[in-house]
Formats: C-alpha cells, structure tokens, sequence
C-alpha cells in the first residue's frame, strides 16, 4: 500500500504537534515553514490541562510537564498591588484534572521538532495553496506552490500531473540542501530558487497562521479576523532578585503579567488599547515603561531587565464570525488559520494543539478522507467557536478605561472571589477539562488526576 502524504504549511505549535501526531499514524510529512529558521517569533506558552492530555496522545506530556516552573499561586491585582482574587495550581488540578504549565515556545518547538527526521520541516519556503483537491477522487490531490523565499509567486494555472506526488517531489527538493540545518535535525533550509515549485499531496494542513493565506483561498469570501481592539507586549527576562508571586494585574484598558519560567527566568505580557498598526515613537521597552513603568513589584524591575530588541509587540485579532468549515476538498485548517482568539483565557496554543491531535485521530482511524474530514469539522468548529467567544468575553472586560468601570470591575472580582476562591479558572470550565479522543497517561501522571468529561 502506498504511504499517505501530508503537507503542513506552517511550522508553529499546532503545524509541527500535527506532523508528529500524522507520522504516528504512518503518514509521510512535509512541513513547509516560511521563516529561515526555526527560531520561534514568540515568547511564553500556556498549556493547560486540556493541551497536555492532548500532547500525551503522541508521548510528549510528561516532557513538557517536566518545563515547568514551580508556582504556588497566581494572582489577579491592580496596578497599585491590591489583590482582587488569588489561585494556585492545586485548584486547577481539582478543577481539571492537571496544572497550568508555562513554558517557552523555543522549548516546545524543540521538543516536537525532535521527533520529526531529518529534513521533515524545510524553513526558507512560503507556501500556497494551489488547488484543495478532492479527498472523493485519488486523482485530484492536493496542489501547493512553494514559492521563492522573496516571494514570488507561481504562474496562474500551474499545477504538476497528478503522479508527481509529494513523496518524488520532495526528494527531489531537498536533496542537496545549501548549508547545515539551523535548528534540529529535523529542520532542512530549502536550497535557493527564483521559480515557484509545485507539490502533491493526499492532505495539506494549513497552519499558516492569525493571516492564513490558506484561508482566504479556501474561503474567499469570509471576512476573517478583525482586530480585537487592544495589542500586546510580549517579553522573557532574567527573574527580578525580589520574591513575587505570579500574577495578571487589571488596569484602566491596560493589563500586566508575570508568570515563573524554569531556569530562573519570567515570562512578561503586557496589552493596551490602542489604535491598530502602531509603534513607539523610540522603542516599546520605553513605551511600556511609560504605561507601566509605576505599578506594583515587579513590573519595574522586569521592564528595568528588558533588552527593547528583544520585546515583541502584535495588534491582537480575533474571528469576525466562525468559518462554514474547517476543511475544504484535501485541506484542513488548523489553530489561527481556523480560530483566532485573543490571548485572554490562554487557549490559542492549546486550541492548535487539540487541533492536530484530533484531525491525526480521524485522519488515521481507517476513515476514508472525505468521512474523516468532516468529522474533524464536526468535532472542532462547535468547540473552537465558543473558546473564541468565551476568550473575547474576558478580553472586552480588560479593555475597560473610565474610572468608574474600573472600580466596579475591581469590586466585583474581589467580591466574587470571596465566596468563589477558584473564580479565575471559572473562564475555562468547559474547556480545560476536555479529553483527546485516544488514549492518554496524564491521569497517571505526577500532579494529575482523571479529569472530568467535556462538557
């Protein structure tokens, strides 16, 4: 029988978690990433119960439960340091059935790329969707132009015979790389070219990201995401000297976190509300020193401890309204390309991780492609839909900018979590406590316990 061949187009969490998750189940993979590298743009992670159970499927929840940093509590403040409400991981494991585990992204890319061969992921190849094939037809696959790394773009129409598959194709391509690999074994530079290229395969996933090219293609007429009102700061550094307790602090339209990493190092995010597309006037480490620079420990010291090249900032998108499906004909969508959400509930990643374990269980479960297709739709849409509203609910608490608004909110969290200690986790009930359909050993792990059906 002849091996199944994948195309993942994009080499993030839910691209490369969908390649580990395909070769488990006997599929031939390809990952198509455009970066040069695979040095992930990026900085801190949250994995929830729900995304561990997920990454146990393909033997990886021990590994990333190892990455964390031990936190005995989190808490919700203002930016005078006041605590409106308080958590800790204890409650998430009661809750849930697992902690809530911080890491960094480089971490977790590495984890998945070593366990991927070498030359599975090519860096330095943007990639399109051509043609989506039809999963109903053995002689329709799927076509994908990789394109220049200038980004030039195939002729209209081109398409190779329907035998060039993916397998033949590939060999080819990456036979003589230019170079050594950047990264992992794993990761392949793709050797220098001025003319587009053209790949087959039985499936593509698009896991191209918030902007998916993949998913205008597919669904041109769908409006796609719109900016959620606010942006954000992202940053790592070495921990401040002075003890603090993890926490997120709620200002007027403006947020603060600090999250442990392991190592000895802190995990810093910041939003705003602000017009879209702007960029300090000097530098963000001297923007956010203007906007946070006066609240509470250690949000000065952190800033203090920042390297401006090294802080990321990105307007926040979230989905305008659900696509119709999260295929079309031979590809499938994954993570933003499918749902962007707004980082409020810490469930983007996550999401993109359920994405691909998921679609590698219909996709491997003897399913023909079309049955296996849908399914992955049925499963994904419903849940995914209401994890991007439930986020965008929180998200539009934390954009509040009067004073009076502020106060109340401020009341109302500290009154509530009064009578409701674990008031913080609430958000993901539901969610968090989903299980992947296949088996998993997080219930025997360290510090975890059965979780609760999903509801």
């Amino acid at each position: 029988m002849r091996q199944r061949t994948a195309i993942v187009i994009g080499g993030g969490i839910g691209g490369l978690t969908a390649a580990v998750a395909l070769r488990r189940q006997g599929w031939q993979v390809t990952v198509l990433e455009r970066a040069p590298s695979l040095e992930p743009v990026g900085a801190g992670i949250a994995l929830a119960p729900n995304a561990q159970r997920a990454l146990d499927t393909i033997e990886m929840g021990d590994a990333v439960r190892a990455m964390a940093a031990w936190q005995t509590e989190g808490q919700l403040r203002t930016p005078r340091g006041r605590r409106l409400a308080c958590t800790d991981n204890a409650a998430s494991v009661r809750r849930f059935g697992g902690p809530v585990v911080i890491t960094h992204r480089a971490e977790l890319v590495g984890l998945l790329t070593a366990r991927l061969p070498e030359g599975a992921v090519r860096t330095g190849a943007p990639a399109e969707v051509a043609d989506p094939g039809d999963p109903a037809r053995p002689d329709r696959p799927a076509h994908v132009h990789v394109l220049p790394p200038n980004g030039g773009r195939a002729p209209t129409g081109s398409r190779s015979s329907p035998g060039n598959r993916l397998s033949t194709v590939d060999r080819r391509l990456t036979r003589s790389p230019v170079g050594h690999p950047t990264g992992t074994p794993a990761e392949t530079p793709s050797a220098p070219t001025t003319t587009p290229t053209t790949l087959t395969a039985d499936l593509v996933i698009a896991a191209d990201g918030i902007h998916s090219a993949a998913r205008r293609t597919l669904f041109p007429g769908h409006p796609g995401p719109r900016y959620a009102g606010f942006t954000s700061w992202r940053l790592v550094v070495p921990a401040p000297s002075r003890p603090y307790a993890g926490h997120e602090t709620w200002g007027r339209g403006e947020t603060w976190g600090s999250v442990p990493l392991h190592g000895g190092r802190v995990y810093a995010y910041a939003t705003a509300v602000v017009p879209p597309g702007g960029r300090a006037p000097d530098d963000e480490r001297s923007e956010l020193l203007r906007r946070f620079g006066g609240w509470h420990h250690p949000v000065p010291e952190i800033l203090e401890a920042a390297d401006p090249a090294g802080i990321l900032r990105n307007d926040v998108h979230t989905a305008a309204r659900p696509l119709p499906a999260c295929h079309r004909g031979r590809v499938a969508l994954l993570g933003d390309a499918a749902h962007p959400m707004t980082p409020n509930i810490g469930q983007g990643g996550c999401q993109a991780v359920e994405d691909a374990i998921v679609l590698a269980h219909h996709v491997g479960a003897g399913r023909e492609l079309p049955g296996a297709l849908d399914a992955y739709t049925r499963d994904r849409l419903p849940r995914t839909t209401e994890v991007v509203r439930r986020a965008e609910r929180v998200g539009r608490l934390t954009t509040w900018r009067s004073v009076p608004g502020a106060l109340l909110r401020g009341a109302a969290v500290a009154c509530t979590a009064r009578f409701a200690p674990d008031l913080a986790l609430r958000a993901l009930d539901g969610i968090a406590d989903w299980r992947p359909p296949g088996a998993t050993y997080a219930s025997g792990a360290p510090g975890t316990r059965p979780a609760r059906p999903a509801r």
